[in-house]
This record gives C-alpha cells, structure tokens and sequence, in this order.
C-alpha cells in the first residue's frame, strides 16, 4: 500500500469527520450519515453502503474514529455475521432490506442452527419448513439460540427436502422473530447466567423472498456464517475502543451506545470466565504466595505457553483474512486449543486457591470469580463444535487421515435420529 493512498484516505476521512462528527447526536441518527457515507464499513462494497476499502485502509479508517472518539456503526451480536452471510450469498433485495438497519443498529439478530436431537452434527436439523407456492411454513425446535429473546430476525437452518442426502436437504432463511409463530424460552446455565434460549417454531411463517441462496444449498450458506464466525468477523471495528483517545468528547451519542452495548453484551458476560481468565493466574499465584510450588510452577508454565501458542495461531488467522485468503486450519486448531487453554486454567486456578476455588459471591477468590470461572470453563469443549468435531476435522481435513464409516447417506428420511420426525 502507498503512502500516497494512505494519506489520501487519512485525509478524506478526516475532514469527513471534522464536517460531520457530533457527539451530541442520536445514535441512529448518525450512523445513518455513515451508512451513506460508505465510512461506517469501508470495506463493504460501495454498492452496499461501503467503499471497497482493503483491510489495510480499513484500520487506517477506525484510528481515525478513534483519534476522535467517534462512534462506529453497530457490530454487537450476531448483525454482523448477517451481514456477512447476505453480501456473499444475499440478493439485491435482501441486502437493500438489512444491511442498512444492521449497521445502524435498528434491528438485532440471532443466529437459529442447533437442535436439541442434534447435537454437533448441525446437518442432521430436523426443524422443516415447507413452501404452499406462496410463503413457507415452519415447525421445529432449536436452541443455544443467543439473543433469540430480543432478536428482529434469524438466521434459520431448516430441512426442505426429507428425500435427498442431509447435507444437500437444508436450505437457508431469514425469519421474522417477532411474529406469533416464534416462542422463545431462556435457558438458565449452572453458572448462573441465561444467555441461551430455546426456539419453538409452530407453524412459523417465512417470505418466500426471505430464502437466502437456491433452494437446498443451505448447507453451504451455513458454512459462510460459521467461517465469519470463528473468524469472529462480529467485531468489525473490535480494535476502536481499545485505542480511544483520552480527548474523547462524552455525548448524547455515548449514552445511547453505552445503552445498546449494556443490551447487546448481557449475554457475553460470562465468556472471559469460559475462557479460563489466564491473566489471572500469575498474578494470584504471586499474590497468594503459592508461586512457590514447583508443581504450580510447570502448570502455570505450561499455561502460558499454551496461551501464548493460541494466541499467535489466532493471530495468523486474522491477517489471513485481512489478506483475503480463504479459511485454513486455524479455526478449528484455535478452537481446540482454546478448550486445552480453558480447562489447564481452571486447573491451575484450584491449584492456586485449592478448596476456597469452590466459594461463590463475595467469599470466594476474586469475590467468587474463580468460581464462576470453574462452572464456565466446560462449555469452550461444546459451543462452536465439540472437541470430538474439532479433532475429526483436523485428522481427515489438514492430516489427511482416512474419514470415519458413515451411516448416514441416503435420503435423509431414512436415516436414524434421536428425535421424531413428527
């Protein structure tokens, strides 16, 4: 890239910024000025509200918001791996009826793929959805749908033909969640928290202009969403805020986004916690005096040099994006580490508090933290794809070993579940 380029951009921004920049606006009033700007997702097309920018420009883009303290377009939640999903796969309609409100934040949006009876194996969905000539009609179930309780609209997965094989059975939706065929029920974790919910789909109806793709290549939609999604491409301007200058002016407009981010990330509190919290280790390792013990020592060793690992597989990955290259190993190989990383952290954090780890509230090491952190850390092994699924893609996808027997081709009718068809 060209300083000549660079400096052309820095500079158009800029003054864009200087022109138009209000914290004392409405929220969605002024993301709709960066929607029509193209400033707001610079690499979107410049047909679909951006301006074509390479990744390189783009981050160019957000220090310049951040230089300012000026507010993005809206990126929490799943909005942007809609996003995401309808510019690769969307038609001109769709992609005129959402991209504008998921970028200002009008419409929220969940994500409709697992199935109780299902499991990992996301192509054996059961939930059907079947078209009169006018609408289609959906029955079914899903669940650990996040934000299914306050979402305008869905990513569905649904079955459409019961006669052909399971992967090429399914086909891909968009779907109005506020309508009297959707029931959503919360699901409450054993950490407390209930950020999942249950779906319940009786006699659900779907535009036919809301079928994303041809009719049974859902299969390979879906794969475009969980690619942006291990990729985490819902944080298109994630690096904003960690770099916000101190001059930040505080505004109407911060309130309103502090607002919608409080809604928007209830759900995710708890994902540092299953994570493991690795920066803590160390530090309460030398606070508590158990530094010590050398066999707390090689744990905590091996903790961070794991982390570490993780961290720059996770690393290549993004620039492998921000290079537009296609999706590698990384995703599954960062997955998989990040459940050795999860669970080697819980152990290491019993090790340093021992019986005490167990204490929830403000009892407990780091006011019951630790605790919280032990119940949390088991769900890294199953959201996203088990560890089974992670490791069965790595041995037959990137080591090339021979694939498991399998005993479900054949019209997917005739093919053995752990739920009714009925």
């Amino acid at each position: 890239m060209s300083a000549s380029a660079e400096a052309a951009v820095r500079d158009e921004v800029r003054a864009w910024l200087n022109d138009h920049w209000d914290p004392n606006a409405g929220l969605v009033e002024w993301r709709t000025k960066l929607v029509e700007s193209g400033w707001g997702a610079p690499d979107w097309p410049p047909e679909w509200h951006g301006r074509g920018l390479s990744a390189e420009l783009t981050r160019l883009v957000e220090r310049e918001f951040a230089r300012i303290g000026a507010v993005g377009v809206a990126t929490g939640g799943i909005r942007l791996l809609a996003a995401a999903t309808l510019l690769e796969h969307g038609s001109d309609a769709q992609k005129a009826q959402f991209l504008r409100r998921i970028l200002t934040g009008e419409d929220v949006w969940c994500q409709l793929f697992s199935e109780p009876g299902s499991g990992s194996d996301l192509a054996g969905a059961l939930t059907r959805a079947e078209f009169d000539g006018q609408r289609w009609t959906v029955n079914g179930q899903k669940v650990w749908t996040t934000s299914a309780h306050h979402a305008d609209w869905g990513l569905l997965l649904a079955r459409t033909d019961w006669d052909a094989p399971k992967h090429q059975g399914l086909s891909y939706f968009v779907i109005d969640m506020r309508q009297p065929g959707v029931e959503v029920q919360p699901l409450k974790q054993m950490n407390g928290y209930a950020s999942f919910n249950q779906v319940f789909f009786n006699n659900a109806e779907v535009k036919a202009e809301h079928l994303v793709g041809e009719l049974g290549q859902g299969w390979s939609v879906a794969m475009t969403t969980l690619a942006h999604e291990r990729r985490r491409a819902d944080g298109l301007r994630s690096g904003r805020a960690d770099v916000a200058s101190e001059a930040r002016q505080r505004g109407t407009i911060h309130e309103e986004e502090a607002q919608e981010t409080a809604t928007v990330m209830a759900p995710y509190k708890w994902y540092p916690q299953r994570a493991g919290r690795v920066d803590l280790a160390l530090p309460n390792a030398l606070a508590s005096g158990r530094i010590g013990n050398p066999a707390l020592r090689q744990e905590l060793a091996r903790l961070l040099i794991l982390s570490s690992s993780a961290e720059w597989t996770a690393r290549r990955a993004r620039t492998a994006q921000q290079q537009g290259q296609p999706q590698g190993p990384e995703g599954s190989l960062g997955k998989l580490a990040a459940s050795h990383v999860a669970r080697l952290a819980a152990r290491v954090h019993t090790m340093i508090a021992g019986a005490d780890a167990l204490l929830a509230g403000e009892d407990g090491p780091e006011n019951g933290l630790i605790a919280e952190i032990l119940l949390s850390v088991p769900a890294v092994s199953i959201t996203g794809g088990t560890d089974e699924i992670q490791r069965n893609i790595i041995a037959e996808r990137v080591l090339g070993m021979p694939k498991e027997p399998r005993f479900d081709q054949g019209p997917f009718r005739d093919v053995a579940t752990n739920r009714s068809r009925d």
